[in-house]
This record gives structure tokens, C-alpha cells and sequence, in this order.
């Protein structure tokens, strides 16, 4: 008799936790599946049909060496985020229009994935709803993650930033990470990389680099040399990037130029207040509430990365404030940092009351942002296939 009620036990517990991967597996499927839908439903537009040129003329790209060529004259001409567009004319020369779908969604699952593993999170539901975050508290989903040029200036080059911030946070950690052999060299390509993919982002994470070695200074603990060298390089490749000839070409022609100083102050922070009241403000809200319930009703303390990741969202958003123009988008690094803070505060309350009751409640919060998300989804797939007119 015992041994079958210790067999009813088990099978009630597998059955509980099957239930669980089940539903959260399906909606990670119809998650996918919506993506891949509207990213084959969103057309070749805008600047994609530019960067499948040598842009200095209207030749199409035929290989490598023509990329090579675009990119030398964009820099001197056009702008100097060489990196994302490289990328991005490497995508459109070589690569089908199915097949680059596919890797876009396939990178978006991939920075989900990383925005939990950052912060020690690798559960199937935490992933899930990430991908559905992506969206629902996305500024602009669409040419932000869609968009093949801006998937490549924001989407892919956030991996790449939240990779090369990786190894900087983990170091905060007590136990003890080796790397892999060679580190010097592939992680200061790495942070030269990371410097170089956009404005705000670059110059935000150098910084972050800094304090984290500070912090390890503080603690008597080693600088690394490869944590030194890839913040050196990190440093190179935003300095690349903002001194660009094109940078400054671009520049003059902005119409700000042609106003007083008071007033391109004006119009400079209130770019700077729209991106928080506006782009961000749902994240900052996301944020802001699991917080407040962590830190002021549970009395938990922030983690030392969760501290760093908040100012490194401060300083991307704040940088802008440089930057004529602060277009939606650009606000999807900065939204990604605070994304991490939030799966870890998600993680914390759930570990200090882990009861059924507060698992509803994250879940149910969870759900209701990914529901926005999809909605999102929807609505453009519904107006592409003329169910909406």
C-alpha cells in the first residue's frame, strides 16, 4: 500500500511539471511561428534596396570586394556604423530572402535566450515570455527587429554587445570562469566589434567595463589582461564609429544646425524626454514595479550587475542627448539592458515567495505582456493579408 501511494505521489508531481513544459513549449511554438509569419509578410524596404548597391553607385553587390568598397565610401561619405551594415549588405548579397527570414528569427530567439542566461535564467517559460517582451515593450518591433537594415544596425548588434558585456558581468560573480584559450585576442575583436555597432550603445558598455574592473580593484581581486584589452578595444571602436568623416557630413546638413544655442538645447532634451516618456516608458514601468516589489516590500538588495546593467540603460538613453535626431528605435539596446534587470527581479521575487500564488501572478503579468506583443503581430499580419481594412 505505501509503495503505491509513493508511485501516485511521483506521477502527480511529473504530471504537474510535464504540464508545465507542455504549455510553456507551445507557446514558445506559436511564439516562433507569428514571428516567422510576419517576418516573411514584411518587404524588402527602404534602405535595403540602397545596401544591396556599392552605394557610391547603383550597381548591385556582386561580391565580397564590392562590400569591401561600399563600406570604405559609406564611412567617408555616410556614417560610421561599418559594422551593422556590413552585415547587413553580407546578408542581402548572399543570402535568400527565406533563409535571411529565418536567421532573424533565429537571432531573436537567440537574444532572448542571452537576456536570461546573462542574468543565471534559463527556464523555458523566462525565454518565452522575453521573446514576446521583444515586442510588446518593443518603441518600433518592426524596423527594429523586421526591418532587415535595422535588424542588423539594432537586433543583431545587440547580441553582439550583450556577448562582450557577458564576460565583464560574470566576472562579478564569486566563483571563479575560465576562457577559452586565446582570449586576448577574440575578445578584443570582440569589444572592438561591440564599440563599433552603434552611438549610443558602444560608448555606454566601455564604460560599464570600466566599472566593473574598479570594482575588482576595490575587492583586491585581478584585473584580467583580457578584460583591459577588450575595454581598450571597445574604447577604439566607438571613437571609430563617432569620427567618422560621414558622421560629420551628415551632421551639417541637419536643420538643427541653423538654430540658436537655447533652442537646439530644447529640442535636444525633449529627444532625451521622449525616449523615456515615450519609447520607454513601458519597460521603465516594467521595471520600475518589479523593483519596487523585490527591493521596498520583499527587502532584497539589487545585484552589483543589476546596479551596472540600470546605469548602462542611464547612459545609452542619456547619450542621445549628443545626437540631433533620437529615432524609436534606437531606444531597443537600452530597452534590452533593462529587459535583463527585470528577468532577474522576475527570478528574485519568484525565489522569495515561491508559492503558487506569486507564480500566477508573474506568469499572469508575463502572459499579459506577451499577449500585447503578439497583438502587435497580429494586427500587421491581419492588415498584410487584408483581413483588416
Amino acid at each position: 500500500m505505501r509503495s503505491v501511494v509513493r508511485k501516485d505521489s511521483k506521477s502527480k508531481g511529473f504530471s504537474s511539471n510535464t504540464k508545465n513544459t507542455i504549455f510553456w513549449a507551445i507557446l514558445l511554438g506559436v511564439t516562433i511561428l507569428c514571428a516567422w509569419m510576419t517576418q516573411r509578410a514584411v518587404p524588402v524596404m527602404m534602405d535595403d534596396e540602397w545596401y544591396s548597391t556599392i552605394l557610391s553607385a547603383e550597381e548591385p553587390l556582386t561580391s565580397l570586394q564590392d562590400i569591401v568598397q561600399a563600406q570604405i565610401w559609406h564611412y567617408y561619405n555616410w556614417g560610421g556604423r561599418t559594422v551593422a551594415h556590413t552585415v547587413a549588405q553580407i546578408i542581402l548579397l548572399y543570402l535568400s530572402e527565406p533563409v535571411a527570414d529565418a536567421l532573424n528569427v533565429a537571432v531573436i530567439i537567440l537574444l532572448a535566450w542571452m537576456i536570461n542566461a546573462m542574468m543565471g535564467e534559463r527556464r523555458l517559460a523566462f525565454v518565452t515570455l522575453t521573446i514576446g517582451f521583444l515586442h510588446g515593450l518593443n518603441a518600433n518591433w518592426k524596423m527594429s527587429m523586421y526591418w532587415q537594415t535595422g535588424a542588423c544596425n539594432y537586433l543583431y548588434m545587440t547580441v553582439i554587445i550583450l556577448a562582450f558585456l557577458w564576460l565583464y558581468l560574470r566576472e562579478l560573480d564569486e566563483e571563479t570562469h575560465k576562457m577559452v584559450p586565446g582570449s586576448l585576442v577574440w575578445v578584443s575583436i570582440l569589444g572592438l566589434l561591440c564599440g563599433w555597432t552603434n552611438e549610443n550603445m558602444g560608448p555606454a558598455v566601455w564604460v560599464l567595463t570600466l566599472l566593473v574592473m574598479l570594482i575588482r580593484l576595490r575587492e583586491k581581486k585581478p584585473v584580467k589582461p583580457w578584460m583591459m584589452s577588450g575595454s581598450v578595444f571597445c574604447l577604439l571602436g566607438s571613437v571609430m564609429m563617432l569620427l567618422a568623416p560621414g558622421n560629420a557630413l551628415r551632421s551639417a546638413e541637419v536643420p538643427e544646425n541653423s538654430y540658436g544655442v537655447l533652442w537646439r538645447v530644447f529640442l535636444r532634451m525633449y529627444g532625451v524626454c521622449k525616449g523615456a516618456w515615450e519609447y520607454l516608458f513601458p519597460t521603465l514601468l516594467l521595471t520600475g514595479i518589479l523593483i519596487f516589489v523585490n527591493v521596498c516590500i520583499l527587502g532584497n538588495r539589487l545585484q552589483r550587475k543589476e546596479m551596472l546593467l540600470l546605469a548602462g540603460a542611464f547612459l545609452s538613453w542619456g547619450a542621445m542627448a549628443l545626437s540631433p535626431h533620437y529615432p524609436d528605435r534606437a531606444s531597443f539596446g537600452t530597452m534590452c539592458l533593462l529587459l535583463s534587470v527585470c528577468v532577474s527581479q522576475a527570478a528574485a521575487v519568484m525565489k522569495s515567495r515561491d508559492s503558487k500564488n506569486c507564480r500566477i501572478a508573474m506568469a499572469g503579468i508575463g502572459i499579459f505582456i506577451w499577449l500585447r506583443g503578439m497583438y502587435f503581430l497580429g494586427e500587421f499580419l491581419s492588415i498584410s493579408w487584408g483581413w483588416i481594412r
